[in-house]
């Protein structure tokens, strides 16, 4: 696979994830293509050597691995992992509301998304809703509606004089998209009838009982730049990282175990049965190794690559990066390291993705942040304290991260899929 096919892969795949079900949905699709096979955990297992499969949890979690034909416990395995979701609005449980013929909706904003960024863009809709099928069943299914269907407009200037210098947006009154207006003598439109209509292109649902939808950019991702040296799109925050994870994992050679995780909720805290804080992975290894001796054997044999964005260096503002420690779009990724521990990145852990790169010819940076702005976290340093696991915090530098449209090197993609393809694929990096 070369870098053109890569990056096009890549935004075919953010674009039609434009949720963390479809994201998993998606990633599903490509591992059955490849001959992976599916999983249920509340199936009984039984794991085969020289085998390919997948699972997932909450339809927005996943762990596909590969096993061995032998040594899977003296080698462990080489994961990597990301998460699947990203910030943006999310409707309101109750989110209708109506100001004189204006149809809006009431949102709550998921993660520590940049606000401004929200306004004047063409909006459309998708996520998971649950109902009950014509056989009285329950029933879930993912829709996208797939075209424009709301606007968050901006106030003009004259009415926001101080809209340049420091205005503030209000998440409850300032966030609620405008979707349709209704007139007197017009037949009446229901958004519970649109989206109704919507849920029956999938399922036989006859009633809806809950939703979980959620907002996005319905702009398609793009090259940008004279020589296209960048990617911008929206979710590249973790998206790209969740791609090059299913594209390393699939063209990897099948030597040694191999394991991949897709996590939700890492934008907000991880605090869920899908995201790192929950037992998803745990649990998965515990059933792989059935005794505790050959987990933690196979647990100290292993390492875990936390695949997660870091911030690039802005040309226009130099200032909020510490000079040494800044990482260059399309220069490579940057290990993340934090002594406060916000990266699980350590000397060992660090050593074992740096040997991959120089094996691979590939470039590499280092991040830390200043010491007088605050710092994020990743699933790095849970999922190192959850099961013991040598753990590096690793990502490809990014531009305007949480900004509804975020930009990357269209060369990093490329670099950080063939360190993760050298590791997944080397023994002595272990």
């Amino acid at each position: 696979m070369h870098q053109d096919q890569l990056n096009q892969q890549l935004m075919d795949y953010i674009y039609n994830s434009p949720t963390p079900y479809h994201a998993t949905e998606n990633a599903k699709a490509l591992l059955k293509k490849h001959g992976y096979i599916e999983l249920f955990e509340k199936e009984a297992w039984s794991i085969q050597e020289n085998s390919k499969y997948y699972v997932t949890r909450n339809d927005s979690s996943l762990i596909a691995f590969k096993t061995p034909s032998k040594n899977l416990i003296s080698d462990g395995f080489r994961m990597a992992g990301a998460h699947t979701d990203s910030p943006c609005l999310k409707i309101k449980p109750n989110g209708e509301k109506s100001f004189q013929n204006y149809l809006q909706f009431g949102v709550e904003i998921y993660g520590g998304a940049l606000l401004s960024t929200w306004f004047d863009r063409d909006l459309s809709l998708a996520g998971k809703v649950t109902g009950v099928d014509s056989n009285k069943q329950l029933k879930s299914t993912l829709i996208d509606f797939k075209k424009p269907i709301a606007i968050l407009p901006n106030l003009a200037i004259h009415l926001n004089r101080t809209a340049n210098t420091g205005f503030a947006i209000n998440k409850e009154t300032h966030m609620p998209p405008i979707c349709f207006q209704d007139f007197d003598g017009e037949d009446k439109t229901s958004f519970q009838d649109e989206l109704l209509k919507e849920v029956q292109k999938s399922s036989d649902i006859q009633n809806i009982l809950n939703a979980d939808l959620s907002f996005y950019d319905y702009q398609k991702p793009s090259l940008v730049g004279l020589k296209n040296d960048f990617i911008s799109c929206a979710r590249l925050d973790n998206l790209l990282s969740s791609y090059v994870l299913l594209e390393s994992l699939i063209q990897s050679n099948d030597d040694f175990g191999q394991l991949i995780v897709l996590n939700d909720h890492e934008e907000v805290g991880s605090n869920s049965s899908s995201g790192a804080c929950g037992n998803f992975l745990h649990s998965l290894l515990k059933r792989i190794f059935t005794d505790e001796e050959s987990l933690s054997r196979a647990i100290d044999s292993s390492v875990m690559i936390s695949c997660d964005n870091a911030h690039g260096i802005h040309p226009n503002f130099p200032e909020k990066h510490e000079s040494l420690h800044a990482p260059i779009l399309n220069m490579g990724p940057a290990i993340k390291n934090n002594a406060n521990q916000k990266y699980a990145s350590d000397c060992e852990s660090s050593s074992i993705f740096e040997l991959a790169a120089q094996a691979a010819n590939i470039p590499l940076q280092k991040f830390v942040i200043r010491q007088d702005m605050g710092c994020g976290s990743t699933i790095g340093p849970i999922t190192a304290t959850k099961l013991g696991i040598k753990t590096v915090d690793v990502g490809v530098p990014t531009f305007a991260m949480h900004s509804i449209r975020e930009t990357a090197g269209s060369r990093d993609s490329y670099y950080l899929f063939q360190v993760l393809k050298k590791i997944f694929e080397t023994r002595h990096f272990l």
